[in-house]
């Protein structure tokens, strides 16, 4: 009988094992979370209560809900140690030395239930070290699970298992974290660094050395390693004052220890007496007192600081003019053949990573997928290294490694005159180091939908949405513009996709694979036709938008959402008018019109009004619902999981939370036909609201939050605007009001509001800087 993890320990409450833990709470599993008797300490377990006190707090948020807390039990490794006999999983995160780690084995050994899983969450000690004199019985059921930090937003999981490893031990771990920690799982080779910290260290480190020999500043090697690599715009330096500057020296310390004499890392280990100075004064980044960037606050004002890396001294940091990373950023052989120190510096850091890369197979890695998702989840590459490869082609990679006498490893060699990625009969396959194509196979459960445009062409499609057909009688409606944002095209497709699925398909699910879901309606088209003051089509925008909502809502076939990422305003409407919700566990979602002086105008009161009175704890009568949603609403509060949707009623106590986002469409689509047999739209609600005398109220508790300064003059209109629609109007305590009614006082809301200066200000101010305005 295969292993089944219902409950886990977890072992060091340091940053990595708390992480560990509030993730495994996240998902509904009780944990264990255990850690060492301080000397002195009058509470024994103080280490573990600290960690979980810091996890409660955090920021970004390590727990999804309020609830995932109470899931963990906090204790210390000498009273507490018979706890984890009935773990079925036992995770150890402790110091970075053999020596603890094998003590703690042994101690394990003595209490741990025979076929319980043991992990290492080590990211420098060989699997073969780790167990090393520990008895046959260890060996079988131990493992390394490397996660990354932080634990609840990196997707990656390296998995690493012994010669001695149970198969289907170690299958059954990397299942529960890829279904119920939702973790992308890559299985690397028993080798230094595993896969992504191997090559990432070996890029940064070759970074940083270049730099020096280039003679670039830390704003170019930034800007260089961002946009046309398709890496954060922290780029290097930014990513090292934030993982911690004094962290390299360790790591790189551990790499040069365990790497063989003839690994290429060593010609880039070279000492930076810049960054010993730093380390030794402080400045270890985010977490110290600055690193390579750094706010001075002097003068009570906030200027960014960068360092010159000649003089260690710190200057204004300055944006750099780089035509060569602009055409970059369209054509990466551009950027890399540009003549002078850029390109030159652009060529020899992406270059020499490349074919570090592929000196790692089978080293490391089992194929160059392996890599590349490593480096896509592990530090958020857009592009794996071998993708990389395929944007410039590994001829001329080849061609100019050796014009300027870099190593050509052998494979890389090989693939002169081929792609490492290839579209074959529908199937996306990979470059083997046999010369030969694989097909790339995704885990059972895994449906995504760049793989269903591989093989089809979409059933409609217009410039900003797209209709797919997926399979089983079921379509998928996917947003395409930038940012998904919602426009008439958006609007017009989804309608003619609602009358194509009552003649053809059984259900529809909409879903993409974007960033975010979608960040509601285009804004900017918004304002251009506000500032030629086309008021009449924007009235009709808002009323197509709400006709075609409703469309969705009652059409004779179930309709589920599949949101993923920040499902705002708008997006946040399609989410409330489907028949359910399978969410990705971080699905960022709320009604944020208010924060641009608007109001939801696509059917979001009426929804959220209907969730909020069907709330058996609230209590009855017409205002508590109103209340409740003018509470969410007004201050355009968002959610930060989808737990927290659910406690905020933008999503039902029904809808469904997936965990890994790579299974969300496969999810989606089995809830969608779970639904097909028997289905019937909902009834259309019918509202009793408070009229004058609630709208009178909820303007009075906008008034108090406008005395105590926390609420600007345009917010009192904008919640007066927003109190109107929530009670009904001019319709009295006892009078019945209809969906369209609220509809039409949301559109005539929405319309008052865009016609105000301060409005069209916040429009304007959040389209240039991406921010509200407190107007």
């Amino acid at each position: 009988m295969s292993l089944q993890i219902r409950k886990v320990g977890v072992v060091g409450a340091g940053t990595m094992g708390a992480g560990i833990a509030a993730q495994v709470a996240n998902a509904g599993i009780p944990v264990v979370l255990l850690d060492i008797v301080p000397d002195g300490a009058k509470d024994r377990s103080t280490l573990a209560k600290g960690a979980l006190d810091r996890l409660r707090k955090a920021e970004p948020a390590a727990l999804m809900h309020d609830g995932a807390a109470r899931l963990i039990e906090p204790g210390n490794l000498e009273d507490d140690l018979g706890k984890l006999a009935d773990c079925d999983w036992i995770v150890e995160a402790v110091l970075e030395r053999t020596e603890i780690k094998q003590a703690l084995y042994r101690k394990l050994e003595t209490i741990r239930r025979p076929g319980s899983a043991v992990s290492s969450n080590t990211s420098t000690i060989a699997l073969q070290v780790l167990t090393e004199g520990m008895p046959e019985s260890f060996r079988r059921d131990f493992l390394i699970t490397h996660f990354f930090n932080p634990p609840r937003y990196m997707r990656l999981l390296e998995v690493v298992a012994g010669p001695e490893s149970d198969p289907a031990l170690v299958d059954a771990v990397a299942g529960f974290v890829d279904v119920s920690l939702g973790k992308s799982v890559v299985r690397c080779n028993d080798s230094p660094g595993f896969i992504a910290n191997r090559l990432g260290i070996y890029w940064m480190q070759t970074a940083v050395v270049e730099a020096y020999d280039q003679g670039l500043t830390v704003e170019e090697v930034d800007a260089v390693n961002g946009r046309p690599f398709g890496i954060p715009k922290t780029g290097v330096f930014g990513l090292m004052d934030l993982v911690g500057i004094d962290l390299g020296p360790h790591v790189n310390a551990s790499m040069r220890a365990v790497l063989p004499a003839s690994d290429a890392f060593h010609r880039v280990d070279r000492p930076v007496p810049l960054i010993e100075r730093m380390i030794a004064q402080g400045l270890t980044g985010r977490k110290g007192k600055g690193g390579f960037y750094r706010m001075d606050r002097s003068g009570g004002g906030r200027t960014m600081l960068a360092i010159d890396l000649a003089t260690g001294e710190y200057r204004p940091q300055q944006k750099p003019s780089l035509p060569e990373v602009e055409a970059g950023a369209k054509d990466l052989r551009a950027l890399l053949g540009a003549p002078g120190r850029i390109g030159t510096y652009a060529f020899r850091v992406l270059a020499q990573t490349i074919a570090y890369a592929a000196t790692l197979i089978p080293q490391a890695a089992a194929s160059i997928a392996d890599i590349d998702e490593a480096m896509r989840l592990g530090y958020a590459w857009r592009w794996g290294p071998f993708e990389l490869a395929d944007r410039v082609g590994a001829d001329w990679l080849v061609e100019h490694l050796r014009a300027v006498g870099l190593d050509v490893p052998a494979f890389l060699a090989d693939a002169a005159g081929k792609k490492f990625y290839r579209v074959e009969n529908g199937k996306r396959q990979y470059l083997g180091l046999d010369g030969a194509y694989h097909d790339i196979v995704r885990p059972q459960g895994v449906l995504l939908l760049s793989d269903i445009k591989l093989a089809g062409k979409p059933v409609l499609k217009n410039s900003s949405a797209a209709l797919w057909d997926i399979g089983d009688g079921v379509v998928c409606f996917e947003f395409t513009s930038k940012s998904n944002a919602l426009d008439d095209r958006t609007i017009d497709l989804l309608g003619k996709s609602i009358d194509l699925v009552k003649q053809r398909y059984k259900a529809l699910v909409i879903y993409n694979e974007g960033e975010n879901f979608s960040l509601g309606a285009n804004l900017g088209l918004a304002l251009f036709a506000a500032n030629i003051a086309a008021w009449g089509e924007i009235e009709k925008q808002i009323a197509n938008g709400q006709q075609t909502y409703k469309a969705l809502k009652y059409a004779p076939f179930p309709v589920v959402a599949a949101p993923a990422g920040m499902a705002l305003g708008g997006g946040c409407e399609i989410i409330l008018h489907s028949d359910a919700v399978q969410a990705h566990s971080e699905t960022y979602t709320g009604l944020v019109e208010a924060g641009v002086g608007l109001v939801p105008g696509w059917g979001g009161c009426s929804e959220m009004l209907a969730r909020w009175r069907a709330e058996p704890k609230l209590p009855r009568g017409p205002m508590p619902a109103a209340g409740k949603v003018f509470e969410t609403v007004s201050v355009a509060d968002v959610s930060k999981s989808a737990h927290q949707a659910m406690e905020k009623k933008f999503l039902r106590p029904t809808d469904g939370i997936t965990m890994n986002r790579d299974r969300l469409l496969a999810d989606a689509k089995q809830r969608a036909l779970a639904m097909v047999e028997g289905y019937k739209p909902p009834e259309p609600p019918v509202y009793n609201l408070p009229g004058v005398a609630g709208r009178c109220a909820l303007n009075a508790a906008a008034a108090g939050f406008h005395r105590r300064g926390l609420a600007t003059d345009h917010d009192l209109i904008v919640a007066d605007a927003l109190a109107e629609v929530l009670t009904g109007g001019d319709a009295d305590i006892i009078d019945t009001v209809t969906e369209q009614q609220v509809l039409d006082l949301e559109r005539k809301a929405f319309m008052r509001l865009a016609r105000t200066a301060p409005t069209l200000a916040r429009i304007e101010h959040t389209l240039e800087t991406g921010r509200p305005l407190r107007n």
